[in-house]
């Protein structure tokens, strides 16, 4: 027990004469008597105190990580959400430029043709019964769809809606199989018809046009619009269609055959405009977009490459009529007797035919 009071009373006299030193060193300042032996002591026991703080820190650390682990979790997951959102805001903000610009461009379109169009967006692409290459559009009755309006692009004809509901509409597309479209050369009265291919078309989505005429002249270049339908159903007429990029000549058809690639891009459809309201009268080629500027150096190329084209067909044809010489020559060839023997037989006419009338008599005698 006075042992224990003893500790007490010692670690009471040190905790006050401590109290005391400190609060007499914080008010005298470094001019003080003390100054001298704070700074000693400072130099003695400073490296033990910064030792002890580099062992002790990464300790505090981890125990601060710690404590602090699911605040930060959560922060983490906070900055995550914010990302996210922010990423989402500038895609749609880019897609609402791009369909902004589109619709303007298709709106346009549609003034040149005096079309009256209600504006939807591609959400859906799949196939139906009876048709292979469809699209939804979120457009519908509510709106003033109807089955069998035309579909177009800010470029040119995308289709025809085959069936219509109150909010979304089915739209068969000029690529399908199962369309087919009256249409126009540019600059006359040609008519003919455009048929889709399906995948037959290719990645460029290539349509078939069969003018009705086989008179008439079809070249690459050359581009089409629709004819129009009756009452403007299925078609409205002057939609542009496409640029014929191949004639097909086939000797003796009946019709001429064109693959023609469309101005609309099917594989990027999105913005697109029902045409609710036909034009009064035929636009003609008003809504036809300006032709692109001839390249020189594109037309010299694209002519020496058929050039080089004819050139190997013409190589081609020379070495198949050869083969075809040899074969005759070696089926033609029947040794000497088979030579002889055709000698003889082109004899005999021409000695008949040239004999006088005795030798005649004697041969008829003999």
């Amino acid at each position: 027990m006075r042992e224990t009071r003893r500790a007490r009373l010692a670690l009471g006299l040190l905790i006050v004469a401590a109290l005391v030193l400190i609060t007499v060193d914080r008010r005298a300042g470094q001019g003080h008597v003390l100054g001298p032996v704070r700074e000693t002591v400072a130099a003695l026991f400073g490296p033990f105190e910064r030792a002890g703080a580099a062992v002790a820190r990464p300790i505090t650390e981890f125990v601060g990580m710690v404590r602090d682990a699911p605040g930060a979790r959560q922060a983490i997951a906070d900055l995550r959400k914010e990302n996210a959102r922010l990423r989402s805001e500038l895609a749609a903000q880019r897609l609402d430029g791009s369909r902004a610009a589109k619709l303007d461009r298709m709106l346009g379109l549609a003034g040149l043709g005096r079309y009256r169009v209600v504006p939807a967006v591609v959400i859906a692409r799949r196939s139906i019964p009876g048709f292979a290459e469809t699209v939804e559009i979120d457009a519908g009755t509510k709106d003033g769809v109807r089955a069998d309006m035309t579909v177009l692009s800010e470029h040119g004809l995308v289709g025809r809606v085959v069936r219509a509901g109150a909010d979304m509409s089915t739209v068969a597309l000029l690529t399908d199989p199962s369309v087919s479209v009256g249409a126009r050369l540019e600059g006359g009265n040609e008519i003919g018809v455009v048929s889709g291919l399906g995948e037959a078309g290719g990645g460029d989505n290539f349509v078939k046009f069969r003018a009705l005429d086989s008179t008439v002249s079809l070249s690459a270049g050359r581009r089409l619009v629709s004819m129009g339908s009756l009452r403007s159903r299925p078609y409205v007429a002057g939609v542009p269609i496409g640029v014929i990029e191949r004639v097909e000549n086939t000797p003796g058809d009946l019709v001429r055959t064109a693959y023609v690639r469309p101005f609309t891009d099917f594989s990027t459809l999105d913005v697109v405009g029902v045409v609710v309201e036909g034009p009064k009268r035929d636009p003609r080629d008003a809504v036809l977009p300006p032709e692109p500027r001839r390249d020189d150096a594109a037309d010299r190329r694209a002519e020496a490459r058929e050039r080089e084209r004819r050139r190997e067909a013409a190589a081609s044809a020379d070495d198949a009529l050869a083969d075809r010489r040899g074969r005759d020559g070696e089926a033609g060839d029947l040794g000497p007797l088979g030579d002889e023997e055709s000698a003889d037989e082109d004899a005999r006419p021409a000695a008949r035919r040239g004999a006088p009338s005795g030798d005649r008599r004697e041969d008829g005698r003999a």
